[in-house]
């Protein structure tokens, strides 16, 4: 029997009640930091898109308002407003009860990003506020929330009309809590770029952005007709293209694969992977089935064409995907993400599915298209010739005898063994490691000093990576080995400490440093940040001593401006040009005492934002690596 394709009140199904998401929020949005607060919106704005995916919804609206709440609107079908089953308005219902939602069978939705059915109540328990109105069915219906409790009196179970209209769709207005978040501050380039990202997956959507916080409106219309073929050339834009853009879309047991890729003249590969419409930041199975017939692909048509003569010598993955740039995207009726989050894909049907489709579609373009083919290919050989001489280098360095980490006379490690309560400092100079460990608590904290300026290593062949002394002493300090084009040595499970803190000095020379120990860990060890054990330490810039009352750590120039302005008495400032000037008990005070200092998480936000921050921090552009890392630090946040 058919099912229908009406979205009313019986269409939300609900699995249970609303359990306590305020005690635990990091269960729903990841972390209770900037990235999980903007996860708030990618909520909202997920149910719109599904509104779309559906036939439904052509234009969605975000907007940052003044006070720092949220509105989105669509111009979708508007969340269902009839009596439910269980004797209450069904949009109530939504957003009062965790896993209820539209998307549990495929009635409504053939695929759907808010698979689990709790966004909606989940962002409703976090916010100080949520105001909603549904236009439907020729009238406007209102709702409203305060911390997940609605404030509005049902009227026989039902919403207050407040008006009429020809419009349909939904407009929620939100303020996160600041009980729950440590900053309420939305991050507008994070917003925006995942909206342009939602706009490329999406070629008929429109998306509004506006940004009504400043002195002037930002105004941004995000619309990609061109869909993955114009985010694939933006992913490249600073690049050089070795062929225009190849895309593919088409269909396997009911799941939708579409992709592109380009290859360009760089030594690395980048491969995102989606799945209804979400970004997949670890991959899964959708990946590995691109992966592995793309290789399989490359191989047999280099054999055919006489580039690979021993049939027991193949490309890796690694070789045929130098200088690959790709996006896949697939629509899942039934996907299986890791958590909440979604950051990995886990369906084994996506693999086969995957596969079937690239098999199929990269064979019948690349018979018509011999250049492109021979372009690759040559990628591919090139690769292999530099992995074959540089494993050679590698073993030869790496059977040498390796430090030993615990007396090499640079590492002063903690006394614990348990990984998840230790942390290491990596410091900058004798005098600031000197007063780093006399400060630490020896129990759980390690220390590693490092002289001068590392390597820079994006443009360092792998010999000289190896070769570094300060590289070689973190690698072995860490414990989990490193990884980079060619293979993976490095094993995440083996990692000595939860936190790996970067301790600079807050001035250009201790950016810089920040930056190239960022750029080794992108390239050998990106799992650390992709994890979240890497911390950039937030030494203050201002001892403020007042002739009366409390001395007070500043760690900014705005911190400085509140207290001029609050301070009425005068006080005397000390300015510290770096790490080495404090003296031991003041190092632990204000930059190593968990209890009181700051530590910056560096994570990454979205696909497009992780392409060019990797491409800026491994390029050989300075300033901009220098403004990242001033604009990460302004966003430090507590870490207690």
């Amino acid at each position: 029997m058919a099912k229908s394709s009406t979205y009313d009140a019986d269409s939300i199904s609900v699995l249970e009640g609303l359990e306590a998401v305020r005690k635990r929020p990091g269960m729903y949005i990841g972390s209770v930091s900037t990235k999980g607060l903007n996860h708030l919106i990618y909520e909202i704005v997920d149910n719109s898109v599904d509104e779309h995916l559906a036939g439904f919804c052509s234009q969605i609206e975000v907007y940052l308002e003044k006070d720092g709440s949220c509105t989105v609107a669509d111009n979708g079908r508007g969340i269902p407003v009839g009596m439910h089953a269980k004797g209450m308005s069904a949009e109530r219902l939504v957003f009062t009860t965790l896993h209820a939602g539209g998307k549990f069978d495929d009635s409504v939705y053939k695929t759907s990003g808010g698979l689990h059915g709790v966004g909606s109540s989940v962002v409703n328990a976090l916010s100080t506020y949520l105001d909603i109105e549904v236009s439907r069915d020729g009238y406007i219906h209102h709702d409203h929330y305060e911390r997940g409790n609605p404030t509005i009196e049902l009227i026989d179970g039902l919403l207050p009309i407040i008006g009429k209209t020809r419009k349909t769709g939904t407009k929620i207005n939100f303020l996160p809590d600041p009980e729950i978040f440590e900053k309420t501050r939305f991050k507008a380039e994070e917003v925006k770029s995942r909206m342009h990202e939602t706009a490329y997956l999406n070629p008929e959507l429109t998306i509004i952005f506006e940004d009504r916080r400043g002195s002037e409106v930002e105004h941004i219309v995000y619309h990609e007709p061109d869909g993955l073929v114009g985010f694939v050339k933006d992913l490249n834009k600073s690049q050089e293209a070795l062929h225009d853009v190849v895309y593919f879309k088409g269909e396997s047991d009911g799941i939708t694969v579409e992709a592109a890729f380009q290859y360009v003249n760089e030594f690395h590969e980048n491969v995102l992977g989606f799945c209804n419409n979400i970004y997949n930041a670890e991959g899964g199975t959708h990946i590995t089935g691109f992966k592995t017939v793309f290789t399989t692909v490359i191989n047999s048509y280099a054999r055919e064409l006489g580039v690979l003569k021993d049939k027991d010598v193949n490309f890796t993955g690694a070789d045929v995907r130098n200088g690959m740039t790709a996006v896949i995207s697939i629509k899942h009726p039934a996907p299986r993400f890791e958590g909440q989050t979604k950051t990995k894909l886990d369906n084994q049907d996506a693999s086969k599915a995957t596969a079937k489709v690239t098999g199929e579609e990269i064979q019948r373009y690349f018979d018509r298209n011999l250049e492109t083919l021979k372009t690759v290919i040559g990628c591919a050989e090139k690769a292999a010739k530099i992995r074959k001489t540089e494993e050679r280098a590698k073993t030869n360095l790496l059977t040498k005898q390796k430090f030993s980490f615990d007396s090499n006379g640079k590492l002063a490690n903690c006394e614990s063994r348990d990984a998840s309560k230790c942390e290491i400092f990596i410091v900058e100079g004798d005098s600031a490691g000197g007063s780093a460990k006399t400060a630490r608590n020896r129990t759980y904290q390690a220390i590693l000093p490092i002289r001068g300026k590392i390597l820079n290593v994006e443009k360092a062949s792998i010999d000289k990576v190896l070769a570094n002394a300060e590289i070689k002493t973190m690698i072995n300090a860490f414990g989990c080995g490193f990884s980079e084009g060619y293979g993976n040595d490095f094993d995440i499970t083996k990692l000595r400490y939860d936190k790996i803190i970067i301790m600079a000095d807050a001035d250009v020379d201790g950016a810089h440093i920040s930056t190239l120990l960022l750029t080794l860990f992108y390239r050998f060890m990106p799992e650390l940040i992709y994890e979240g054990h890497v911390y950039i330490a937030m030494p203050p810039l201002y001892k403020a001593m007042p002739s009366r009352g409390k001395e007070e750590y500043l760690y900014d120039d705005k911190a400085l401006e509140k207290y001029r302005k609050k301070h009425t008495g005068a006080f005397t400032l000390q300015r510290y040009k770096g790490l080495g000037e404090m003296d031991a008990s003041q190092l632990w005070e204000t930059t190593m005492d968990p209890e009181h200092r700051r530590l910056r998480l560096v994570e990454i936000e979205d696909a497009r934002l992780a392409a060019s921050v990797t491409e800026m921090l491994m390029g050989t552009e300075v300033p901009p690596r220098r403004k990242f890392i001033y604009d990460n630090a302004v966003d430090a946040e507590l870490d207690v």
